[in-house]
């Protein structure tokens, strides 16, 4: 009790005055000072009518959609040969509107026609026979020779697995060994610190 009295009577009232004073300077300073970071965002109303809004629900497309990937076009506005590549792919399309004009079948006498002027009966039957020849001597081919690497395969592995099991019983008989060894010392140690313990 005799603290507290002796300290009550060293606090001097300037001091708690100087103090409460800088404390409220602050207070106000906070409270009233300008606007930060946490303001309310402007109301609808309040902006001027001539100021654009984003609105979300809105596309805003920047540049004009011209198809192709995005909806852009494919391709670099600054190159300068964009006609040459449009000219070229049109072109394009119509050699293959012509060719399936030309070549295409639109009825079984139309297919006899082609049929017709094409090669001869008997040479396509050769050609045919030739091709399925050689796709079964290829095939034949392939067989034996992926037989004979299942084979290699399969001898390597089983003496892959022969030496590694060589390998594997030696190193449980080193193991094994020096395990023993180990145990004897260990053993050897103990009955040594005994007979010292027991003098």
């Amino acid at each position: 009790m005799k603290k507290a009295m002796t300290w009550l009577k060293n606090i001097r009232p300037l001091k708690v005055l100087t103090v409460f004073l800088a404390g409220m300077f602050l207070f106000m300073a906070q409270a009233c000072g300008a606007p930060g970071v946490a303001t309310q965002p402007p109301q609808p109303g309040s902006q001027a009518p001539n100021v654009k809004r984003y609105d979300p629900t809105k596309d805003y497309p920047l540049n004009s959609p011209a198809g192709g990937m995005n909806n852009f076009s494919d391709v670099d506005p600054r190159a300068k040969d964009e006609k040459a590549a449009n000219d070229r792919a049109s072109a394009l399309v119509k050699n293959a509107q012509r060719n399936i004009e030309q070549k295409g079948i639109d009825s079984r006498e139309q297919y006899g026609r082609n049929f017709q002027q094409g090669t001869p009966l008997g040479a396509r039957v050769k050609n045919l026979g030739e091709d399925v020849g050689s796709s079964a001597e290829e095939l034949r081919e392939g067989v034996v020779k992926g037989t004979q690497r299942g084979f290699e395969n399969l001898k390597g592995n089983t003496q892959n697995a022969a030496e590694d099991l060589t390998k594997n019983v030696q190193r449980g008989a080193e193991d094994a060994g020096k395990n023993v060894k180990r145990t004897a010392e260990d053993a050897g140690d103990a009955v040594k610190g005994a007979v010292r313990n027991a003098d």
